[in-house]
């Protein structure tokens, strides 16, 4: 059944007729990768401690859980090369693939419910829950009931990095999504040393590219400072951008390009 439900999350983005940058063949978003946590893991307890005690378990947000289905949608290559040469706000294409392609990455979300459902299983994704709320003080900043990046850890599909992006096979460029079901399934191998050995910086202390991408200063050595980040994603690119991209959001990912671990683990390149 985990081969069977992979193959329907690649499915689906390989023909979403809305997976395409404007009057080109090129997809938003690449091959899924598609990992698996079992409800009842003790990470979902300890994320508690570690984010807030407002983060819900699995079985809060759908009674009778038994497996969190993670999954990370690759941005296409295009985009990113895009978004390369951008030094204080994000290219055109990395814009359409935050609105489009989350978009896309929202009806990924809907269809997989439906789908489990149609087979006989009960399913949510905690991003359309009433419990998901979003919390702007906390002690890790700001936070929310709910964590794709995390789910995605507890799914082993990567590791944390110092701009608090998600490093995994296929690099820190992504957007990704989760689905709570009462089907059982294998969970993903963790393979990981720890929750942040995908990281250069955190490894060696050899890299710290990302520092220098960020526009506004809101990566150092001590970590991501998420209320400066916010302030030009929400704020800032988009009130500059909005209206010639025709979009309503921009993102910036200038962190999550022309750095080493755009695209891959940068420790198995070096």
């Amino acid at each position: 059944m985990e081969e069977l439900l992979s193959r329907e999350i690649k499915r689906f983005i390989r023909a979403h007729p809305g997976n395409r940058l404007p009057d080109s063949d090129t997809p938003y978003l690449d091959e899924p990768l598609v990992g698996f946590s079992l409800a009842e893991d003790r990470i979902f307890h300890d994320y508690r401690q570690i984010i807030g005690s407002f983060h819900l378990l699995p079985d809060e947000l759908l009674p009778g859980a038994a497996t969190v289905v993670s999954w990370i949608l690759p941005i296409n290559r295009a985009v990113r090369v895009s978004n390369r040469s951008r030094t204080e706000l994000p290219s055109r294409e990395w814009a359409l693939t935050r609105v489009h392609g989350e978009t896309v990455n929202g009806a990924l979300r809907r269809h997989l419910v439906k789908w489990l459902i149609g087979k006989g299983h009960t399913a949510m994704a905690p991003q359309y829950s009433p419990l998901w709320k979003e919390f702007g003080d906390t002690p890790v900043g700001i936070a929310s009931t709910w964590s794709e990046r995390h789910a995605a850890y507890a799914a082993g599909l990567g590791t944390f990095s110092l701009s608090d992006g998600f490093i995994t096979q296929r690099g820190i460029a992504h957007r990704c999504g989760s689905v709570i079901t009462n089907l059982k399934l294998s969970p993903t191998p963790r393979t990981s040393l720890n929750h942040l050995s995908n990281c250069l910086h955190y490894h060696d202390g050899s890299c710290g590219t990302c520092i220098n991408r960020c526009p506004v200063g809101a990566i150092s050595r001590d970590g991501h400072n998420k209320t400066v980040c916010r302030e030009l994603v929400y704020g800032t690119a988009p009130a500059a951008l909005s209206e010639l991209y025709g979009t309503p959001q921009t993102g910036c990912g200038l962190c999550q390009t022309k750095v080493p671990c755009e695209a891959q683990v940068p420790l198995h390149r070096k």
